[in-house]
Order: structure tokens, then C-alpha cells, then sequence
């Protein structure tokens, strides 16, 4: 199998990974989360969708070309310029709310209906607020995180971090988890009850 032939890339796709180029940009998702995103987001047509940590909006343009025409997405980031140009990108699709919050300001104080899907890509939801955004899972949803592979720009002791969350989330009965050894490493966790 060929998993290097993605032949179904958004089409805004390009552009915005030039934006990140053009910006300096440093921690873009990869194109195989990007398509796995996609795939899972297909399987649940009107859904009520999640991404923490928007950044320039490659990941977000994969959520989108998944997504069906009932389907809602919010997505949230504190970078004021980054949210900037994604809402350049995104902006006028009325399924796409685009928030420039503190993501776990945002999670506190979130109040609306439970989500289908999570894609945790920021501190928030992921290492922090964990409980609070399994809790706002739907039953069947989805929770998926990446760079659970060691990556060459994390920090000196985030390994732990790594360590930590994966066997809180391995420990978890509510939750049915598979670990993938692929792309930067993913998690996906379907919430059982």
C-alpha cells in the first residue's frame, strides 16, 4: 500500500501551506491526520464538530472537506494572527465558527451541545481540561490527538507529559482507545458511556 499517494488534498490546501511557509509557521499538522480527520468526520454526517488549536487552518481544511452540508464545526486558538488568516481562508462557510479564545477559558465555559468529534491539537484540551473535554463528548464520539510520537520540537520534559496522558487515557473505563504508530503518532478514543 501506498499511504504516500494522498490524491484528495482540500483544494485550499496548497495555499495555505505556502501561508505557513510565507509566515514562518512552525508546527503545521501532516497531511496523514489530515486525511484521517477527513475520513472519520464522512462517517458522521450531521455532527457537531471540535478542533483546539486551529493555527494557520491546514487541519481545519481537511474538517471541512469532510464534513456534510448539516454539519457544525468550532474552532478554537488564542493567536489573534493565526485565527486571522484562517478566518481569510474560512470565514464565510456558515458550518465554521472560528474562535480567538483561551482554549481553556473556552472549555470552561462552554455551554452548548455535546460534540461527535474532538480533534485535540493544543495544550487544552489534551494535557489540561482533559476531564471537562471527554466530558463533552458524545456517547460513540470521537477524541484524537497527534504528536504522540516523539517530535523533534518538543521541549526538554514533555515526554512525561506524553507518558502521563497516555496512561490516564489508557486507564480510563470509558473509553475504548487505539494507539497508532503512525503519522506523529495518534490516539483515537471512542467514548463508550
Amino acid at each position: 500500500m501506498n499511504d504516500s499517494n494522498i490524491l484528495d488534498k482540500p483544494k485550499i490546501h496548497s495555499e495555505i501551506e505556502n501561508k505557513s511557509k510565507e509566515i514562518g509557521f512552525t508546527m503545521p499538522s501532516d497531511l496523514y491526520i489530515g486525511t484521517l480527520l477527513k475520513t472519520l468526520i464522512t462517517s458522521k454526517p450531521k455532527a457537531n464538530l471540535l478542533e483546539l488549536g486551529t493555527g494557520i487552518g491546514l487541519s481545519l481544511s481537511w474538517m471541512i472537506d469532510g464534513m456534510d452540508a448539516e454539519s457544525r464545526l468550532t474552532s478554537v486558538d488564542n493567536d489573534p494572527k493565526l485565527i486571522e488568516i484562517a478566518e481569510n481562508y474560512f470565514g464565510q462557510d456558515k458550518r465554521v465558527q472560528i474562535v480567538c479564545a483561551d482554549g481553556t477559558e473556552w472549555i470552561k465555559n462552554y455551554k452548548g451541545d455535546k460534540f461527535d468529534l474532538v480533534f485535540a491539537d493544543a495544550w487544552p484540551g489534551k494535557y489540561s481540561e482533559t476531564d471537562e473535554i471527554l466530558d463533552l463528548l458524545k456517547i460513540g464520539g470521537l477524541y484524537i490527538i497527534d504528536d504522540m510520537s516523539t517530535q523533534p520540537n518538543w521541549p526538554d520534559g514533555h515526554q512525561e507529559n506524553v507518558n502521563r496522558l497516555i496512561e490516564y487515557l489508557e486507564n480510563r473505563e470509558d473509553l475504548t482507545l487505539t494507539k497508532m504508530n503512525w503519522s506523529t503518532g495518534i490516539i483515537i478514543a471512542a467514548k463508550k458511556r
